[in-house]
């Protein structure tokens, strides 16, 4: 799997989010609460505030910050003012999580859109096994 990908020479993809070294794909999260870097509470990686985010966004001329394994109550959820967005794509995570899930779109111009799949109300399960339904 790549470190990261970089769509029109504008948008870093990565999968945990950023690092202040840059050299690990562990999970790091936004935090509104908190300027620069902190320990994770989990004792994995950091936390990182908005400011290090403008700061990444300025130092690598890019205009976004495109992240992933965070659940997010709508799929996707902007950070700093816009120039980080979390997108999560399993919906009714683990089930036990109402959240959306989403897939983000980038076009020729680099406008960015989102696809939203909603948790389904009612869930019918296959037994791998024997093929009856469950539900």
């Amino acid at each position: 799997m790549p470190f990261c990908g970089l769509v029109g020479q504008k948008i870093l993809c990565m999968h945990g989010g950023l690092s202040p070294q840059l050299k690990s794909i562990e999970q790091s999260d936004p935090d509104n609460w908190i300027r620069g870097w902190l320990p994770n509470t989990r004792g994995v990686s950091y936390v990182y505030g908005p400011d290090v985010v403008t700061d990444m966004i300025v130092k690598l001329d890019i205009d976004l910050v495109a992240r992933a394994h965070q659940v997010v109550q709508d799929g996707y959820e902007f950070f700093a003012n816009r120039k980080l967005v979390t997108i999560f794509s399993a919906p009714h995570y683990c089930g036990q999580f109402d959240n959306a899930a989403a897939m983000m779109n980038v076009d020729e111009n680099l406008v960015c859109s989102f696809q939203i799949l909603r948790p389904s109300t009612k869930i019918n399960r296959v037994a791998a096994t024997s093929g009856l339904r469950l539900g």
